[in-house]
């Protein structure tokens, strides 16, 4: 038994007791500290986190604006398709990353199952078409062209088919009214990057990831008042993903209707004329090389010569813009894309360059009376122009004695404008040039709108090339070390050249200046800075920048931003040398002038005509075909790739693109009820009190027997897309 008493055990026990309350105490009071400042101090700021955590955000795209022609008819609108897709973030959750899914998404659409995986796989560099180029967060469209039967199958199956959807669409259309597919013009919508979408957040046309944007042609300009701003509702969901309510909305708004200048009807007219002159001018044979022409590119500009308004552009080969509608197949890019495509995607009458040949003139001719030369003075035009030991020859060696600078246009006569490109590159120091050096020729071609963008409102025009002095040394500079590798001293004429090249290439000779006077050389042009120059001779001078929008329309049609003809410059040369210049044009077209051949039977009292022909060289390949043509309402410029002559190639497409416009028959008969359009259009068409804009009618172009009524508006609804037309077989 123990010795101490049950006394002493009494204060430890209660000692224990108060530690443990003290201990219990300070955690609850801990605890309730903590709740407090969870549930009241920071109560509001957890609550609304709690929130974000647990709201969805639903999109609806905005219906893409719809671009017309100059009388209201579709160019580009948009038709409902049943859309296909598939979401790549659900898909990458599965076990086997959907593969399942697609696999049996491919058997309810017919289609192969690697070709739907290809679909929704992400673009690289390393990857090649079809891929997914969007951002991989938004729903990847597989198909744009899904039956009812197939979406109700993947609708009613919705647990076979996680992560895919099946909706009807609002899709873009490229209507080809008439069979007018305004190509290149137009372009073409793929899906917004998450490079762009970074880029553009902070600015006030943000995109969002459902965002299709404009690529190339109009789509692209025009964007931003096309594209409109998609709708996004945002819910409160718990965490099963039931919502509670609906949190805040943007409403959405529909892209602006975009009124171009392009007249389908003349639209059809240039390329079907533009393919048929191609067409059979492969059928001829090329004197020079014994073989037949390749006629491989072509374009024409149809353009109003008092505004600078594009009525038709034209750029062959050309495409149909729908292939890129939902997604173009890897077979179709090919197409567009490669080797033997010859690259239709390009815009030639803004892309294509090449030596101007004889249309060149008019600068040379405006460049020779700024110097001092009268235009009416008397110039030889002899057989050939000699230069040392070589012989620059006219045109099938025909001379035609002394002339003026008018009669040199009338029979495009080349030694005149050699001898006068010679001389003033002698007056301008020759090898040695004067620090004060007029350089006349080249000076007037820049203010002339060559070599440099016209301004026309498309994007990716090139500039052409005016190789004056400073242009030879920078493209010496960059040139002479691949020069002087390949050049070698009486080796093959690509040696020989590549040698002389190396030692002096940075100089301007005397046979630069000497073929640059007639267009040839290294100076090199597009149809559309041609058309420019030849419609500032028809106006009086003034440089317009080319527009083919030409008013933005709000989707209520309440709203109209008109755009405006926009001035650019001068011509560098008085009012009397413009008139001289135009009284040369029109003997162009007239007995004894290169292009009177062609011109049989035209009203020339009732519709003036002007006409220049041109024919240049490149190189290694047939001639090119030049043909540039005004009337006091419009100009029109048609070249052709390894075609031939100008008026030969060329020619009779130009002259029926006009009996068109003017409803003129082969005898020069005028039937104002054949006409397309024998006065520009002013008007911008008519919209109903809806904002809808009702469209006229527009026929297939047929050359044989045309009848098209230019004041028939309203009579049912125009000719869209469907099977193109015989020709484009």
């Amino acid at each position: 038994m123990s010795n101490i008493p049950e006394t002493g055990r009494t204060p430890r026990v209660q000692i224990r007791l108060i530690v443990i309350q003290v201990l219990v105490f300070s955690l609850l009071l801990t605890l309730g500290g903590r709740l407090w400042y969870l549930q009241i101090r920071q109560g509001k700021e957890y609550t609304d986190e709690a929130k974000n955590n647990h709201v969805q955000q639903v999109v609806q795209p905005a219906v893409r604006g719809t671009i017309l022609d100059a009388r209201g008819v579709p160019l580009a609108d948009n038709e409902t398709r049943l859309v296909v897709s598939a979401s790549r973030t659900e898909l990458l959750k599965m076990k086997d990353d959907g593969k399942g899914v697609l696999t049996r998404l491919a058997g309810v659409l017919g289609m192969k199952p690697k070709d739907v995986m290809d679909k929704i796989r992400l673009c690289d560099s390393q990857t090649p078409q079809p891929c997914w180029n969007g951002s991989p967060f938004q729903p990847i469209p597989v198909t744009d062209e899904a039956t009812t039967q197939q979406a109700l199958q993947i609708r009613e199956r919705a647990e076979d088919f996680p992560g895919i959807t099946a909706e009807p669409t609002a899709v873009r259309r490229y209507t080809a009214p008439g069979g007018a597919r305004t190509a290149q013009v137009l372009g073409y919508l793929s899906p917004v990057t998450d490079e762009e979408i970074e880029k553009a957040k902070d600015s006030d046309s943000p995109f969002l990831r459902s965002d299709m944007v404009g690529r190339s042609g109009l789509e692209r300009t025009y964007d931003k008042a096309l594209r409109g701003k998609a709708g996004v509702t945002r819910y409160e969901v718990d965490n099963l993903g039931r919502v509670l309510g609906e949190a805040e909305s943007d409403p959405g708004r529909p892209g602006s209707t975009v009124v171009t200048s392009i007249d389908a009807r003349v639209q059809a007219v240039a390329e079907y004329e533009l393919h048929a002159a191609m067409k059979k001018v492969r059928g001829e044979t090329d004197k020079i090389t014994g073989r037949p022409y390749k006629a491989d590119a072509g374009a024409v500009v149809v353009m109003e010569s008092k505004t600078g308004r594009v009525v038709a552009m034209a750029s062959q080969p050309d495409y149909d813009p729908n292939a890129w509608v939902g997604g173009i197949s890897g077979k179709e890019y090919a197409k567009l894309t490669g080797k033997n495509s010859n690259y239709p995607l390009l815009n030639r009458a803004i892309q294509g360059q090449a030596p101007a040949g004889s249309i060149f003139k008019v600068v040379s001719a405006s460049a020779a009376v700024r110097a001092g030369y009268p235009f009416d003075g008397s110039y030889n035009c002899s057989s050939s122009y000699s230069l040392g030991s070589r012989s620059f020859a006219n045109f099938e060696s025909k001379g035609h004695g002394p002339i003026s600078l008018g009669e040199a246009l009338k029979f495009s006569c080349n030694t005149v404008f050699y001898a006068l490109g010679h001389k003033e590159w002698q007056r301008d120091g020759g090898l040695k040039p004067k620090k004060n050096a007029h350089d006349w020729f080249y000076r007037t071609a820049r203010e002339f709108g060559l070599g440099s963008e016209t301004g026309i409102d498309l994007p990716n025009e090139v500039k052409g090339r005016i190789p004056d002095r400073q242009w030879k040394q920078a493209f010496w500079e960059a040139n002479k070390d691949a020069w002087c590798k390949q050049g070698k001293k009486g080796g093959s004429y690509v040696e020989q050249i590549a040698f002389e090249s190396c030692l002096e290439g940075n100089q301007l000779k005397a046979f630069d200046s000497i073929n640059y006077a007639i267009g040839q050389g290294d100076v090199l042009v597009t149809p559309v800075q041609m058309a420019t120059a030849y419609a500032a001779i028809s106006n009086g001078g003034t440089l317009f920048k080319p527009t083919i929008g030409k008013a933005v329309i709000s989707p209520d049609g309440k709203k109209i931003e008109e755009i405006k003809p926009r001035p650019g410059g001068r011509l560098p040369v008085d009012a009397e040398t413009i008139s001289d210049l135009d009284k040369g044009l029109r003997s162009v077209v007239e007995p004894g002038g290169t292009a009177a051949w062609r011109f049989g039977g035209w009203p020339q009292d009732k519709i003036p005509m002007r006409a220049k022909t041109g024919t240049a060289q490149v190189y290694g390949k047939q001639t090119t075909s030049w043909f540039a043509t005004y009337t006091d309402d419009f100009t029109i410029v048609m070249t052709i790739s390894q075609g031939g002559t100008g008026s030969g190639a060329s020619g009779p497409a130009v002259r029926n693109i006009y009996d068109a416009l003017y409803g003129l028959d082969d005898a020069g008969n005028q039937d104002l009820k054949r006409a397309l359009l024998p006065r520009p259009q002013a008007a911008l068409p008519k919209i109903q009190p809806d904002g809808s804009i009702e469209a006229p009618v527009v026929k297939p172009y047929d050359p044989s027997a045309q009848e098209v009524d230019p004041d028939r508006q309203g009579e049912g609804e125009p000719q869209l897309a469907g099977p193109p037309p015989a020709w484009r077989d």
